[in-house]
């Protein structure tokens, strides 16, 4: 999905108020059905869903009402019109018996009429659109006096859609063919299918999608490694999602396996490096077996998307989407390929009920990844990415509203859908299952939390579910390992709890000497200790320098380590800003071929950021953007305006940055080569 201080203690009633809490999660657990099989056939009677405590406020649906049981496409999809067409079709189940009408969401869509089955032929239902919400779209109200089993909604797509990017020829690797892709979450699923657009409902679906029969179409379903290009596709998913995780893809797409039971999708040209960059995911798959239980989505399969798709990853179930900028030919940037399949436990099979319960799923993924680079590249190559990742969050915290420093955002507090997931979703949430796993001890916590995945498979709940299974499942039975006080502090306290574990990473402490050592002597250090760095130590590198630096320096560095150009987009996002702000005018050129080139909001948006600080590259900024716009996702897009119009209306930025001079601290002297990125197929992952 979307791609990281410490506070006064609460008064004592927060223990009290705690133990209500957990109390009432109790209650809740204890009506909980469990889905541990693997769904094979027609669609069944949903199970009963952990008992929500927090109403979804991005969604207009009225699940408690009535649900959706199973949704059925029949679509066209237009790449010449930019639009799906065509029908969806609900199998629902009633729960209100006074309840006599069907609420959807919908964003920007052409509702063309709406019919309701009764017996065999089917009858025209009334139906309203209400004004358009800025964030949420239309209501779409469908009047059901008869309780009809199944509703069929036709409909069309905007050419706009939030949820959807269409490709010319020009803008894809292979440039032979167009391509379309979706993204679905937060709330963009209503952009391309009328939905109840909220985590708190799961469905099974099937689709039948009919297009050109040049492009393949694929969907976070059953997608087939030997399907034949015809135009005409059917797909049915019989495990039940949420919406957010409703996928569709068409293009020049080709199949290439990496295991019996995984393998890639992508354009001919991408697809060779494609495989050999993700050659460990089989591994990844059985080492999160091994931990937390069978992987139940049968096929695991990636799509490597053009360079436009606004995310690192989308867990889409069987189909994770992948940004190409993870593509550099070293697997340095492989953890992205454990974090979406780690999603396929956290997230997928259980996820959260709304997107204030967010670290439910980023946080527990951010967990069960770093788990997983654990088992098959060491245990020092993951500490590197705890220290990454937790660095970047203190320094990021501090600048945060109290109120969204907590794990679980309290009621009352505005939510934005598609910036819920911020990194204290990510890696706060980490940080809090580490610490629980240090408390009680691996041989506790690991066993607990794969008793978790199977107790609430396939159901979505909030945070205070979760503490009532944590009480009765592993705090009631150790005791005094956890205060009540302690887990309120990192669940709803703002900051970094005091007692949070703290990693130190011996390679990491080593750069930091390097940087030191020259900024204080100008000496680069010698090629034995950075010939094998790995990108988390050149991302440590840079992270560590300051706001500014003199230009002699910046070209120094480049000239060693060639920065400037780098195909490495994580060195990049930080190259580059911190070069801006210095006024280092070598390197603008290929800062603005990078954001013209890519459209990964976490790697361009902080380049923009840099550039419109001044009044020249504000300008440089808003042509980029011009340029790169139409390839650009709506996504993307929306939060470059933003950049561009926040920049727009603040005070008038000065021309140039000062450069920050460096301190005087001695080092030894050496001098350094360009960094050599690991080769070996055992090299770890990094960001």
């Amino acid at each position: 999905m979307p791609d990281r201080t410490t506070r006064a203690s609460r008064p004592l009633s927060a223990a009290r108020s705690f133990a209500l809490v957990l109390l009432t999660g109790v209650i809740a657990v204890a009506g909980c059905a469990r889905e541990s099989g693997e769904p094979t056939a027609a669609p069944r009677p949903a199970p009963e869903p952990a008992a929500m405590v927090d109403a979804d406020e991005h969604s207009f649906a009225q699940p408690g009402k009535v649900a959706i049981d199973d949704l059925a496409l029949d679509l066209a999809l237009d790449f010449d019109a930019r639009t799906l067409a065509g029908t969806a079709t609900y199998t629902l189940q009633w729960k209100d018996d006074a309840a006599t009408r069907l609420v959807l969401d919908t964003r920007e869509l052409t509702v063309e009429r709406v019919e309701g089955q009764a017996g065999d032929a089917w009858q025209p239902l009334e139906f309203s659109l209400a004004e358009a919400d800025p964030v949420l779209g239309r209501k779409l109200v469908i009047e059901t006096p008869q309780r009809n089993a199944k509703v069929r909604v036709t409909y069309r797509t905007a050419p706009g859609a939030s949820g959807l990017q269409w490709l010319t020829p020009e803008m894809t690797e292979g440039k032979q063919l167009p391509f379309m892709f979706s993204q679905s979450q937060q709330i963009h699923a209503r952009s391309w299918v009328p939905l109840q657009d909220t985590p708190q409902v799961r469905y099974t679906y099937s689709a039948r999608v009919r297009t050109r029969p040049d492009v393949m179409v694929l969907m976070s379903a059953d997608n087939d490694p030997q399907a034949a290009r015809d135009g005409d596709y059917a797909f049915s998913m019989p495990q039940r999602i949420p919406s957010y995780l409703m996928a569709i893809a068409a293009g020049d797409l080709v199949f290439k396996p990496i295991s019996a039971r995984s393998g890639v999708w992508a354009e001919p040209s991408m697809v060779d490096r494609a495989v050999a960059e993700f050659a460990d995911t089989e591994k990844m798959i059985a080492a999160t077996e091994a931990l937390y239980g069978p992987y139940r989505w049968e096929r695991y399969d990636l799509l490597v998307l053009p360079p436009s798709f606004p995310f690192g990853g989308m867990e889409n179930p069987r189909l994770s989407f992948i940004t190409p900028t993870v593509i550099v030919g070293d697997k340095s940037l492989v953890s992205l390929i454990a974090h979406e399949l780690a999603h396929s436990w956290s997230g997928n099979l259980v996820t959260f009920s709304s997107a204030r319960h967010g670290w439910l799923n980023e946080g527990m993924t951010s967990y069960v990844e770093n788990r997983i680079v654990e088992s098959l590249y060491g245990e020092e190559f993951s500490d590197m990415e705890w220290v990454i990742a937790r660095d970047a969050l203190k320094r990021d915290i501090v600048d945060m509203p109290e109120a969204t420093q907590a794990l679980a955002i309290r009621p009352g507090t505005p939510v934005d859908a598609d910036d819920a997931l911020s990194q204290v979703s990510y890696d706060k949430g980490a940080w809090f299952l580490q610490f629980l796993e240090e408390r009680f001890g691996r041989e506790v916590f690991d066993p607990f939390l794969r008793g978790y995945f199977d107790h609430f498979a396939f159901q979505s709940i909030p945070t205070e579910t979760f503490l009532a299974y944590a009480k009765e499942h592993l705090f009631d039975p150790n005791p005094g390992k956890v205060t009540d006080a302690e887990i309120e502090q990192w669940i709803y306290g703002a900051g970094i709890p005091a007692d949070a574990p703290q990693v130190l990473s011996p390679r990491l402490g080593i750069v930091d000497s390097a940087r030191l050592g020259w900024r204080g002597s100008k000496q680069l250090p010698p090629t034995s200790i950075t010939g094998p760095w790995t990108t988390q130590e050149w991302l440590h590198f840079l992270e560590g320098m300051p706001e500014t630096l003199p230009v002699e320096d910046l070209a120094q560095l480049d000239t060693a380590y060639a920065f400037t150009g780098t195909a490495n987009g994580e060195i990049a996002m930080r190259w580059y800003p911190l070069a801006i702000r210095s006024g280092y005018t070598p390197a603008m050129e290929a800062a603005a071929a990078f954001i013209e080139r890519i459209g990964r909001r976490k790697l361009i948006i902080p380049v923009y950021e840099a550039l419109v600080t001044t009044e020249p590259g504000l300008a440089l900024a808003r042509a980029s953007f011009e340029r790169a716009r139409p390839g650009y996702h709506p996504i993307t897009t929306a939060s470059v305006e933003k950049v561009i119009a926040e920049a727009k209306s603040a005070p008038a930025p000065a021309t140039a940055p000062d450069a920050e001079p460096a301190p005087g601290d001695a080092a030894d002297s050496a001098t350094g080569d360009a960094p050599t990125m690991p080769t070996d197929p055992a090299s770890p992952p990094a960001g």
